[in-house]
């Protein structure tokens, strides 16, 4: 392949709505995902994310060592995506952050089998031992039918777009199933330490039901 794949691009449906609720179907993915709890800038989470992304440039690396596996294609690294609740069930703004639980995850691509996980587990042990991968999984993830939106601006003013959501899935005859059977979704397609909080872009996503 001449150039990197960019699911952002080849999926423009998930990664790239607009400013305005969309009905989007997301079918099963496969993630490398790590679970915890606290708000988003404790070490937990920060910790989480730096273990994600060595793990996933660990594989998209690997055809430089001579140990790509087999089906491997050059790509862009995926997204990061975070799963929120609180302990019943729906994300609760008003509640301290401290007490948020959440799944940190980044797509993989179609070709990183549980083998090849382990091994790239194995390798950041080797060539990166301060990285804890102890907690990171691959696991399988459906949505199925959600309602979408880009949220442009900082995290702590998501809920303008959220009560978007909210007002199209009650013009619309439809269940929110968010804080029932999937959680408040994130998707981040801003690097914050690169990004003007004003021009942030992150994808809120919550799943429904007719």
């Amino acid at each position: 392949m001449s150039a990197s794949f960019d699911y952002k691009k080849a999926y423009k449906e998930l990664y790239r709505p607009k400013e305005k609720p969309v009905l989007v179907d997301v079918p099963e993915m496969t993630f490398i995902m790590i679970d915890g709890s606290g708000a988003p800038d404790d070490e937990k989470y920060q910790s989480a994310i730096k273990t994600l992304y060595s793990l996933s440039y660990t594989i998209k690396m690997s055809h430089k060592k001579g140990q790509a596996p087999e089906g491997f294609f050059q790509y862009v690294v995926p997204p990061l995506e975070s799963l929120w609740w609180s302990k019943n069930g729906k994300l609760d703004p008003t509640m301290p952050k401290s007490d948020w639980l959440w799944n940190a995850m980044i797509r993989r691509p179609e070709f990183v089998t549980p083998e090849v996980f382990r091994w790239a587990v194995e390798e950041c042990k080797k060539k990166k031992p301060p990285v804890d991968v102890s907690r990171a999984r691959l696991d399988s993830f459906k949505e199925g039918l959600c309602v979408q939106i880009l949220h442009v601006g900082p995290y702590h003013e998501e809920h303008r777009s959220t009560a978007l959501l909210e007002e199209y899935i009650a013009e619309n005859g439809l269940t929110n199933l968010v804080g029932k059977e999937h959680k408040h979704h994130e998707i981040y397609l801003s690097d914050p330490n690169r990004t003007a909080p004003e021009k942030l872009k992150t994808v809120i996503r919550f799943p429904v039901s007719r």
